[in-house]
């Protein structure tokens, strides 16, 4: 089979088509035929030596696609069966061995390209704004990057709970897909503190959903209400440095979390919980899953470009 294969940490010309070896099912796995995988700055951050990564391998942890042969012990799957996962290494490959207690059912009606689209970004939106900060009428909360994946399906999902959405964008372009998935106030990241003081009549946001980073750090503490929360969940512009805790006490008693996917599908109960919500929600219209970009599997090297560069909106995935 055909597979991305990194042999040295770099940037995206570390990426390389290649044969493969075929992945076989060992115990516990389903072997899948890849109808898509997900592109994820999760990736790059492995690419580029940010996570450790064993050299070499094939990137890639999300995907979609049809099971071909199921390994010793597997229940409940079966040959021909359609699943996604968010946590199935390898996933930049024609096919893929993903362990069957990280795959999830993807239910008829539900295309595989968006099953694949929406697993982690999807998973991530929803603990963010049902977990780590549990959305209800009235909450107003700031979501950085509110045009890419994570941003478009968390805004949906917090007016779906009867949030405000205070929406940041780098371009008008993505100020009307930001519009479009409901959100109240779009912004661009220079003016997003006037805007929150203003729709909150000086009092501060409750929470800043934050996958940006760096770059908006410090504006993002500014503008919470005392008390209030910061989820910083990635860093597209940059890891945020080491900073001193007293300034979460004089913010006023601020509250500061770095959560990731892991910790909230920790469980099976858990990853069926999630995403049985996304696809329950899909299927009914509910959920509007976009797909910004699709790539062969020859383009992850332009996919991981765009992704980095911002040029993006929704997903990007890789097609075989």
């Amino acid at each position: 089979m055909r597979a991305i294969v990194v042999r040295e940490l770099g940037g995206p010309e570390a990426m390389v088509l290649a044969e493969h070896s075929d992945p076989v099912p060992g115990p516990g796995q389903v072997l899948v035929q890849v109808a898509a995988a997900g592109v994820n700055f999760i990736d790059i951050y492995r690419r580029s030596g940010v996570y450790p990564q064993p050299l070499p391998y094939v990137p890639g942890s999300e995907g979609a696609g049809t099971i071909r042969a199921v390994g010793d012990g597997v229940t409940g799957f079966s040959v021909g069966d359609h699943v996604a996962w968010a946590e199935g290494p390898g996933s930049y490959a024609e096919q893929v061995a993903v362990a069957a207690k990280d795959a999830v059912p993807v239910p008829a009606g539900v295309d595989l390209k968006v099953a694949a689209a929406v697993m982690l970004q999807g998973l991530t939106a929803h603990y963010l704004c049902h977990s780590t900060f549990a959305v209800t009428g009235g909450t107003v909360a700031v979501v950085h990057a509110s045009a890419g994946g994570v941003g478009l399906l968390l805004t949906q999902m917090i007016k779906g709970l009867g949030g405000t959405v205070v929406a940041t964008t780098s371009s008008a372009e993505k100020a009307v897909l930001a519009r479009q998935a409901g959100a109240d106030f779009v912004t661009t990241y220079q003016d997003f503190t006037g805007v929150v003081r203003e729709a909150t009549g000086g009092r501060g946001a409750d929470v800043v959903f934050d996958g940006v980073g760096k770059d908006t750090f410090d504006a993002s503490l500014s503008v919470l209400r005392p008390r209030g929360m910061m989820v910083l969940f990635g860093g597209s512009s940059g890891q945020v440095p080491p900073f001193n805790p007293q300034r979460l006490n004089s913010g006023g008693s601020l509250f500061l979390t770095r959560p990731t996917l892991a910790h909230y599908v920790a469980g099976r109960t858990e990853l069926l919980w999630r995403s049985g919500d996304l696809f329950r929600w899909i299927g009914k219209r509910e959920l509007n899953v976009r797909v910004g970009a699709e790539y062969p599997l020859a383009g992850a090297h332009r996919a991981h470009e765009d992704l980095a560069g911002r040029r993006t909106t929704g997903k990007l995935i890789l097609v075989p």
